[in-house]
């Protein structure tokens, strides 16, 4: 069973950046395709970026296309986003999730995923 640790959250203003982590346990993570996901009150929770077990592939949700980037570190366990020209709208708690098998066309459901972390918040302010 593999654990996911979120950081790196926090109160930014609009325009800054924040680098989120998430930290996995496990002998498998470097065998499983990771995403990021948030969610805002009163909203679902929503797909924002994945990367593929190989890291040949990433992927982005349509609003942080060009402003956040999805990394990993198969040796060290780790999964990072880094994200730029942040806007209020990009307030939510931030979620590190893991599957198993590829994700590819289901990358955006909630449902693909088979792990969860705890979450971080990530406040924008105006």
């Amino acid at each position: 069973q593999v654990q996911l640790v979120e950081s790196g959250g926090g109160l930014v203003q609009a325009g800054g950046s924040l680098t989120l982590s998430c930290a996995a346990s496990g002998r498998t993570f470097g065998t499983h395709d990771m995403g990021w996901f948030r969610q805002a009150p009163g909203k679902e929770r929503e797909f924002v970026a994945a990367i593929t077990r190989n890291i040949i592939t990433t992927y982005y949700a349509d609003s942080v296309r060009g402003r956040f980037t999805i990394s990993r570190d198969n040796a060290k366990n780790m999964v990072y986003l880094q994200m730029n020209s942040l806007k209020p709208e990009d307030t939510a708690v931030y979620y590190c999730a893991g599957a198993y098998s590829g994700v590819s066309r289901r990358r955006v459901r909630v449902d693909a995923y088979d792990y969860w972390g705890q979450g971080t918040q990530v406040t924008v302010s105006s």
